[in-house]
């Protein structure tokens, strides 16, 4: 049985969806329950339901064959998996967001807000600017408005609750979407059968 990670939320079941329309259906996963775990034995899958930035971990380390997870995450941890196709789905941007108006000083250190500081500090780093690194796992636009930090780093996808708290973009740093995963060893083992998938994943698009 092949197991399958998916990402809690509106993501995911927009990716279970996708895959339903291919033939891999689960039936149980509309049932009212707070499971984690679905199978189909008729369908030879077993369906995890896991946190968004989780999914690389399940997939990496073998708990999960293939997984689906957003390219922000990806380019942050850097897991050891292969990364089999961009499904076009849950599409956002990484992006530097300030204040409206705000100047840069170029003389003293850049402080960023973000909970992406690998991706961060590489976007800063290529430009040759020196910053300080702020991390935080939630409500970064509350930073710039207290003071905390001079920008941000984070996802935007309409933009609208920067807009609502007088913060605008500045720069991107990277286009995502949710991408198609696969354990490295497990791939081996289930090439013909993964490689079926994104064929019929590719298809749908």
């Amino acid at each position: 049985m092949l197991n399958i990670a998916l990402p809690k939320g509106r993501l995911g079941n927009q990716v279970y969806e996708r895959f339903s329309s291919i033939g891999y259906d689960c039936a149980a996963i509309y049932e009212d329950n707070r499971r984690l775990v679905f199978e189909s034995p008729a369908r030879g899958v077993r369906y995890l339901l896991v946190k968004p930035s989780d999914v690389a971990i399940y997939v990496e380390h073998g708990a999960a064959d293939i997984g689906v997870v957003g390219k922000d995450v990806l380019l942050e941890t850097r897991p050891d998996v292969y990364e089999l196709l961009d499904l076009g789905l849950g599409k956002c941007r990484l992006a530097v967001a300030a204040k409206e108006g705000w100047q840069e000083n170029l003389g003293l250190p850049l402080r960023v807000a973000t909970k992406y500081p690998h991706v961060a500090k590489g976007y800063y780093e290529a430009q040759g600017r020196q910053i300080e690194i702020i991390k935080l796992n939630g409500s970064i636009e509350l930073a710039p408005i207290l003071g905390l930090s001079d920008v941000i780093v984070d996802i935007v996808e309409t933009g609208t609750t920067l807009k609502e708290n007088n913060l605008c973009v500045i720069a991107d740093v990277a286009q995502s979407s949710a991408r198609l995963i696969a354990n490295r060893a497990s791939y081996q083992f289930n090439a013909v059968t993964i490689d079926g998938i994104c064929g019929k994943l590719r298809e749908k698009q």
